[in-house]
């Protein structure tokens, strides 16, 4: 099946892979295809090691780290998991006690629950109606034995972005290891290792055009992790497995692709999109802060309707979106960072997350708001919901 005329536009979910990178991995399918092997080794093996640290080298000098200090794992999940659990295990003679947020992605939170039942102390801090954590509330919540602070840079679903030079310098200053999931602002967002003071990241490819199934983490020198999958001795020894090279080096040239000049066209794309869609739909409400959040990021809810119809309505002509709708979700609850924000479950089930890409145009952007009010004034006129509206238009 074709997808040449779908407007796509869940690039927080995925990318579509950039041709250039494709082309950069093929040789190492198709020639260089050895796994990675010491210089002491047959050629083919030296080409596969000599890629794998030069994408290391590519990767660490976008964030000003040392490339010692990135390991490559199977993605977003993999790294934070190595963070959260390689830490605390490694650690827990220091302390057992950790702090996340409360919108935190799901690596985050199940690998804190599972630390938890392990014996850890978990404490979820707030954050406030556009999803800033509350800093004060965050520094009233550590303890002797706190050990580690997990608080993403920006958030998945609503885009807001942490003070996260501030977070750090908490940290530093009570002497906690500091992680953050960077997964969605990885080359859309500065990151400096040498200004900030954050101690673990989670980087990923593929929300950046780059393949999925291959991530890194950036662990600053001297902080101790104990390897969570057992076998030989690979990223040393804390990742056991053949590196996936054609991934890797993949994923080194999706970031040497991501520019200022892409990143500020697919914000005055989203620019555009919240405007429009504010302007022209009625009882719209933008989730996430109005000012830092992701440049690619836009979740408006659209009350008095459920956002699955939305989704499924816009499927129809070719768009396609995600909900926070607990429908579209695999444990069938409504989105725990839009209740989070204190939206409550109605506002949770009408929202839409539109994340754009290096693909999207502007036509698109015209196209989707002309549909989507079209759609939500159809799905009003037929909606249960849409009786609290009319009452609330008498009073």
């Amino acid at each position: 099946m074709e997808n040449n005329n779908i407007i796509y536009m869940d690039n927080s979910a995925s990318t579509k892979v950039d041709d250039r990178v494709l082309e950069e991995m093929m040789k190492y399918y198709e020639q260089s295809y050895a796994v990675a092997t010491s210089e002491f080794a047959y050629r083919m093996g030296i080409e596969s090691s000599e890629a794998l640290e030069n994408a290391r080298e590519i990767i660490a000098k976008k964030i000003k780290a040392d490339p010692k200090e990135i390991i490559f794992t199977s993605g977003s999940t993999e790294s934070t998991n190595l963070a959260i659990k390689g830490y605390a295990k490694a650690n827990e003679d220091k302390g057992k006690h950790i702090i996340v947020s409360e919108i935190e992605d799901f690596p985050v939170l199940k690998s804190a629950k599972r630390l938890e039942k392990r014996g850890f102390k978990i404490s979820k801090v707030p954050v406030n109606s556009s999803g800033k954590v509350d800093i004060e509330n965050l520094e009233s919540l550590i303890e002797e034995d706190t050990v580690l602070i997990s608080i993403q840079h920006a958030n998945q679903e609503i885009g807001t972005i942490q003070d996260i030079k501030r977070i750090g310098e908490i940290c530093k200053n009570h002497g906690i290891v500091f992680h953050t999931d960077a997964t969605h602002t990885f080359t859309r967002v500065k990151i400096d290792v040498e200004k900030i003071p954050v101690d673990l990241i989670t980087l990923s490819s593929h929300t950046i055009h780059g393949p999925r199934g291959v991530g890194a983490l950036y662990i600053r020198d001297g902080v101790k992790i104990i390897k969570q999958m057992d076998g030989g001795f690979q990223e040393k020894d804390l990742r056991a497995g053949v590196e996936n090279i054609p991934g890797i080096v993949g994923f080194a040239k999706a970031v040497e692709l991501v520019d200022e000049k892409e990143n500020k066209r697919i914000q005055e794309l989203r620019d555009r999109l919240i405007h429009k869609m504010m302007e022209t739909v009625p009882h719209t409400t933008l989730n996430g802060h109005p000012k830092d959040r992701t440049p690619q990021n836009a979740n408006i809810t659209f009350h008095y309707v459920e956002g699955e119809s939305i989704t499924l309505h816009l499927d129809m002509r070719n768009i396609a979106v995600s909900t926070g709708s607990a429908c579209f979700s695999r444990s069938l609850e409504a989105s725990h960072v839009i209740r989070g924000i204190g939206g409550g479950h109605e506002r949770a089930h009408g929202s839409i997350r539109f994340s754009l890409g290096r693909y999207n145009t502007m036509d698109e952007v015209e196209k989707i708001t002309r549909d989507i009010a079209d759609i939500v004034k159809k799905l009003r006129e037929i909606s249960p919901l849409n009786e609290k509206e009319k009452m609330e238009e008498k009073t």
